[in-house]
């Protein structure tokens, strides 16, 4: 089977992105709950209100092979958020980041950079992805700010991209190209020490 088809677990200093499982629902559903995150309007965890739902179909995803579903835990091993690899293509060797929402108690702590850091270093040097992209909702000022602390280039605006709890989204572009990376994973380090 190619890495492609695999979910890993990744493990750093301060997080592991391990396989999210259907047992994860209990834990990401307080996750989105607890100070209401769910109630963002222009995040994908606002969707988690419908928690089978949205495993239903993150786990079809997965099974069509276009998504890696991760289970984002803290040292301690508790479920603190989830990520995940999406718009996946092999062939075309680029994938997007995306899916991703974090507790409350765990924003600006570094746990966000050092799972970009595993995910970003999985993609390019055991994928040998050349593109990575990340998009977020043209109304997450903070997403967008995030995206391009990370070292990301900003491609653009899908006008009109999704329909999301009956609102028409316009969708920000970012990505990172393969020749860009050692840059980015030197910033990445970077940022990161400066929560060691």
């Amino acid at each position: 089977m190619s890495r492609w088809g695999e979910t890993l677990t990744l493990t750093g200093a301060h997080v592991t992105l391990r396989p999210l499982e259907r047992a994860d629902r209990d834990a990401l559903v307080a996750v989105a709950a607890a100070g209401n995150l769910w109630d963002t309007f222009y995040a994908n965890v606002s969707q988690l209100k419908d928690a089978d739902r949205w495993f239903d179909a993150a786990f079809q995803q997965q099974e069509f092979g276009r998504a890696r579903l991760f289970a984002v835990c803290d040292s301690a091993g508790q479920v603190v958020g989830t990520t995940r690899f999406m718009r996946m293509s092999e062939g075309h060797r680029r994938l997007e980041l995306g899916g991703t929402f974090y507790a409350k108690t765990v924003q600006r702590t570094g746990v966000n950079t050092e799972a970009k850091l595993l995910l970003l270093t999985h993609a390019f040097e055991a994928l040998d992805c050349q593109c990575v992209q990340i998009r977020t909702d043209a109304l997450n000022q903070r997403s967008q700010t995030a995206i391009e602390r990370l070292g990301a280039k900003r491609d653009g605006i899908l006008r009109g991209h999704q329909i999301v709890d009956g609102r028409l989204r316009d969708s920000v572009v970012y990505s990172i190209l393969d020749r860009e990376w050692p840059g980015v994973r030197q910033n990445l380090c970077f940022l990161l020490a400066r929560h060691a």
